[in-house]
């Protein structure tokens, strides 16, 4: 098993994961998380575009992460030029609060679309295999990583503590993604395929890999981490939605897997909201925890529909914590913003 970072923290090792109580906190921003700290801490963000102000370093900096996840759209190049690509991953590496954030904390990460090259891409795309070499090394990941010689920035890394562990699965919804279905619906960009037809969101390979990842017992708890999200389907912009059979297979994945205490993470709209579903065969219900606008969101655009959305769409520039309580085997999730300000929370109680 890869092992991206080798960073010591507290007592922190590191290795190569009855129906549930679920609680929903809605809340006006207040100035302090909550109280309630828990073993491990993650951070989770996505959609950073380099030319803007990056006011939540700071804060993310506050909460103090074990380890730091990068949901895609880490910079916006959106360019066939690799040089450009390179430049706008060191002006983010460059930034002071960043490099803070480097120094303490374990980092790692997947990617989206415009750090991928091309807004919306797929497997079409001719400059992948160089965009994955600038993702690697933005991430500080060796030249001799297996990583770097794979097709695709699929891989898994594990985390044990003396009270227990996380296992983070992070998935590449880019390289192997099929053609999107485009809309005739008014302000949709993309609708879904019709069942039957389409084709896949991560590939045959990715699938046997992930389908494998999610039979290890070990693990406390484990977070999956997809770029767009899995469970709300009412919007007409990427999602697993627009593949229903990729949305059936995962579910059957799931409902299917020895692995423990599953969560899904994921980024991409420039919003953040939680949903929440309860999958046939999971013995709880299925959080997807959407974060997403460290530097830029859409206060003005239309609130999408979600049917499985619990409280409210933020669109605040946001960031995700995830509080895990290896003894009470519970996850909270908490959404901030500016100044470490919560702006809306979950807990996940297994």
């Amino acid at each position: 098993m890869r092992i991206l970072a080798l960073c010591i923290f507290g007592a922190v090792l590191f290795s190569c994961k009855q129906p549930q109580k679920q609680t929903l906190t809605e809340s006006n921003p207040i100035e302090n998380s909550s109280e309630e700290k828990g073993d491990f801490t993650i951070v989770f963000a996505s959609c950073n575009d380099q030319n803007r102000a990056q006011p939540l370093w700071t804060p993310i900096l506050e909460n103090k992460p074990d380890v730091f996840i990068w949901g895609g759209d880490n910079i916006y190049a959106d360019t066939d030029d690799m040089e450009k690509m390179k430049a706008d991953y060191t002006k983010v590496l460059s930034n002071p609060d960043y490099k803070k954030l480097t120094e303490s904390t374990t980092v790692i990460g997947t990617w989206d679309d415009h750090d991928y090259g091309k807004n919306d891409a797929g497997v079409e795309w001719g400059k992948k295999a160089e965009a994955q070499q600038e993702l690697l090394d933005f991430l500080n990941i060796p030249k001799n990583d297996s990583l770097r010689t794979q097709e695709g920035v699929y891989y898994t890394q594990k985390y044990t503590t003396p009270k227990g562990s996380v296992k983070v699965i992070l998935l590449d919804t880019r390289t192997f993604r099929d053609s999107l279905k485009k809309s005739t619906v008014e302000g949709w960009r993309f609708e879904p395929w019709e069942k039957g037809k389409g084709g896949t969101v991560l590939g045959e390979t990715q699938w046997t890999w992930l389908e494998n990842q999610l039979k290890d017992t070990e693990q406390d708890f484990t977070l999956i981490v997809s770029s767009i999200q899995f469970l709300a389907d009412e919007h007409g912009w990427e999602k697993w939605g627009n593949f229903p059979l990729e949305v059936q297979r995962m579910e059957n994945v799931l409902a299917n897997a020895k692995a423990k205490n599953i969560l899904m993470v994921s980024g991409d709209r420039h919003l953040g909201e939680f949903s929440v579903k309860n999958i046939p065969g999971l013995s709880y219900p299925l959080v997807d925890f959407t974060t997403s606008g460290l530097t830029h969101t859409y206060p003005e655009s239309p609130d999408t529909p979600n049917r499985y959305r619990k409280g409210k769409i933020v669109k605040d520039l946001n960031f995700g914590v995830l509080q895990y309580n290896f003894e009470s085997k519970k996850v909270v999730m908490e959404l901030k913003g500016k100044g470490n300000s919560l702006l809306e929370s979950l807990e996940q109680q297994y």
